[in-house]
């Protein structure tokens, strides 16, 4: 006979077979209270809010990750100096030597992204862009793509300028998959279900995290990221932005201080244009003159940028070769880019020997080159250690200073655009950044050729300074290629000068007037070219654009079902149509109205019945009129990520509207979307 057990000794019965059972957890009590704490201190951190905390982290992960970059590329750059110099002057060897380093780092980029994931090539910007309107691109921001964009960033930039690409758009891409990292992360801690808004509002913020943790700039890198990835943007992530690039542009800065680069927090791009007097009242109408050569350079640029990224995918050679040995494009591409910048060649009269941030810092120099020519030492030497003699690049004895300039725009141009397309980890904003600086630097020389003295204002002469006009021409030209605005913040924060903010903001201003009535920015041009399902914008604001309504465009017919809809009608309708949803209307007659949809394999719990007693349905919240405007049908698609909205008159199914049928409203007398100027040659 077994006697009955005390509740207070069974449980100790218990703790202690459990003990026994678990021996590899030692202490129990201890660690319960070990737990206790770790709880407390979590609920206690957390109070003010998690996001803080996943946000600093995200800033300062993504600016060492960027110095770290900066430092390995800097060392092979240098790698690449040593070994031009190192074989001597046997012409057979330098150009092999200038020729293969960055073929061999440009196949290497693109076979090893290639091999781990396509989607890891390009900038990224024109897929993110149609993620954040809600569609769903598969495995794109996958956390194993980040290790295949850092090796393949790495090594396109250590190219050098023979390449001539940069790394914003590719850090962007970065930055957004660190963000959906940590923001499962912050889930597992946190002990919540995904979040679909929260995971935005991460990625809104890694957008302005990845210009800030390139350029040092928080506040342009904000801006410039709303304005190019948002057509909408809510006001309650611009905090999360700022906080984040914030940290992630000051530990930038930070770790330039802590490797000796710099005695003390700078801008990334040193310049001497602190002067009293910037620039007269008159050189503004060179300005506007600027803003709109840039506009008009840019207009070209993009049709021709999107006219061969176009071809390339056409034409059978390089089709194939894009399809099957994309390495073997590269090297060939960076063969015939290399060659042409072989220094002792054509590269003479293009500075080629220059870095990217060399570049910006000759351009934006505050002296006029026109008068240091005659002074100019011969260019036998490789660049000088000092930034202030960096300038000498750019002189040679047969060409003048306009001279070398006009040929560096004139063969960039086009390099530029071939560039692009190159299946390998690159950003396409810092190269337009250098081109609009060199467009105003000639410009500015220019300008002081034709006043020597300078400009007599209130009795007293004032010297042109070119590198004014430099920080307008990259604002403007990589603005109005963007179709953003604060690129004219971003050369002031860069550089750290805003004594020319105002002309920067007039010439941006010009050009950005004239590239967004003609032209979609590089990014949707890229979007239309690859496909990807983005809602373009509204381009026209003709009177016209506004009689445009729903019942013009509309999809007539819609397969619906009926709440008294059998298993065997359901079969039916998906056989019928491949529609991802489907309209349950209340009866099967024509007068009926969508109370509510299904998805396109309704969950049904039995093969007999209704579907309206035995199916998940979902109700349908929102519907249109065929006299809503084609304005307002856009602003909902845009405003609350719509794939699809059902039409209805007097209660009555008319028709649906789908994405495919907004993109392509009849016109109203001239070009509506952003994608139709050039879409035949863009695909």
């Amino acid at each position: 006979m077994k006697h009955p057990v005390p509740g207070g000794l069974r449980e100790e019965e218990e703790e202690r077979v459990l003990v026994s059972e678990q021996s590899w957890r030692p202490c129990p009590k201890a660690r319960r209270r070990l737990r206790g704490c770790l709880e407390w201190v979590k609920q206690q951190l957390f109070r003010v809010g998690e996001d803080w905390y996943f946000l600093f982290i995200l800033g300062v992960l993504m600016a060492i990750i960027s110095f770290m970059m900066d430092l390995l590329i800097f060392r092979l750059y240098e790698a690449h100096r040593w070994l031009y110099q190192e074989v001597g002057d046997v012409l057979v060897l330098k150009y092999l030597s200038w020729t293969m380093y960055p073929i061999v780092m440009a196949t290497f980029s693109t076979g090893f992204s290639q091999s781990i994931t396509p989607h890891s090539v390009g900038s990224g910007i024109p897929e993110l862009k149609t993620i954040l309107t809600g569609v769903v691109l598969e495995d794109y921001l996958a956390i194993k793509n980040f290790g295949a964009k850092v090796v393949g960033l790495t090594c396109t930039l250590a190219a050098g300028s023979t390449v001539f690409l940069g790394k914003v758009g590719s850090f962007v891409h970065l930055s957004t998959m660190v963000a959906v990292y940590l923001g499962k992360m912050r889930t597992s801690v946190m002990k919540e279900y995904e979040n679909k808004f929260k995971q935005n509002e991460m990625l809104v913020a890694a957008q302005a995290v990845g210009v800030a943790s390139v350029f040092g700039a928080p506040i342009s890198g904000v801006l410039f990221s709303i304005e190019v990835m948002s057509s909408h943007f809510a006001v309650r992530d611009y905090w999360r932005g700022f906080f984040a690039a914030t940290c992630g542009a000051f530990m930038f800065r930070l770790l330039a201080v802590f490797n000796s680069e710099q005695e003390t927090i700078a801008a990334i791009f040193k310049s001497d244009l602190k002067i009293d007097f910037p620039f007269d009242l008159l050189e503004t109408f060179f300005f506007a003159i600027l803003g709109a050569v840039c506009g008009l350079l840019a207009c070209a640029y993009l049709f021709c940028q999107r006219w061969l990224l176009a071809a390339v995918r056409e034409n059978r050679l390089t089709a194939k070769l894009l399809a099957t040995d994309k390495p073997v494009y590269t090297a060939l591409v960076v063969l015939l880019l290399a060659s042409i910048t072989f220094p002792p060649g054509l590269g003479q009269l293009m500075a080629s020997r220059l870095t990217m941030k060399e570049y910006l810092i000759t351009l934006f120099d505050n002296r006029t080159w026109g008068l240091l020519v005659p002074n100019a030492s011969s260019l036998a030497d490789p660049p000088s250690k000092d930034p202030w003699g960096l300038w000498q690049e750019w002189c040679h004895p047969s060409a003048t200073i306009f001279g070398t300039l006009a040929f560096f725009l004139m063969m960039k141009f086009w390099m530029l655009i071939l560039a692009t397309t190159l299946p390998l980890p690159a950003g396409y904003f810092m190269p337009i950044f250098v081109y609009g600086a060199a467009i105003g630097r000639l410009l500015g020389e220019t300008v002081a050729l034709l006043f020597p003295e300078g400009i007599r204002s209130e009795g007293a002469l004032h010297p042109v300074v070119p590198g004014g006009y430099a920080l307008a021409g990259a604002a403007a030209f990589s603005g109005s290629v963007t179709h953003s605005i604060s690129t004219a913040l971003l050369v002031c924060e860069a550089t750290g000068h805003l004594s020319h903010v105002l002309p920067v903001i007039l010439a941006v201003l010009v050009a950005n007037a004239i590239t967004q009535k003609h032209q979609p920015s590089f990014y949707d041009g890229t979007i239309i070219v690859k496909k990807l399902p983005y809602l373009p914008r509204i381009r026209s604001r003709h009177m016209a654009s506004y009689q445009v309504v729903v019942e013009e465009f509309m999809e007539r017919r819609v397969v619906a079902l009926a709440k008294g809809s059998g298993f065997e009608e359901v079969l039916a309708a998906l056989d019928t149509s491949a529609d991802a949803e489907y309209p349950v209307l209340e009866s099967a007659e024509p007068s009926s109205s969508p109370s509510s949809r299904a998805t396109r394999a309704p969950y049904c719990t039995q093969k007999t019945g209704t579907l309206g007693d035995n199916c998940a349905i979902e109700p349908i919240m929102l519907q249109l009129s065929p006299w809503t405007s084609l304005h307002q049908a856009h602003h909902l698609f845009e405003l609350l990520r719509l794939q699809r909205i059902f039409v209805t008159r007097f209660g009555e199914l008319v028709g649906a509207v789908s994405r495919a049928e907004l993109s392509g409203a009849p016109p109203a007398g001239e070009q509506r979307f952003g994608g139709a100027a050039g879409g035949a040659g863009a695909g």
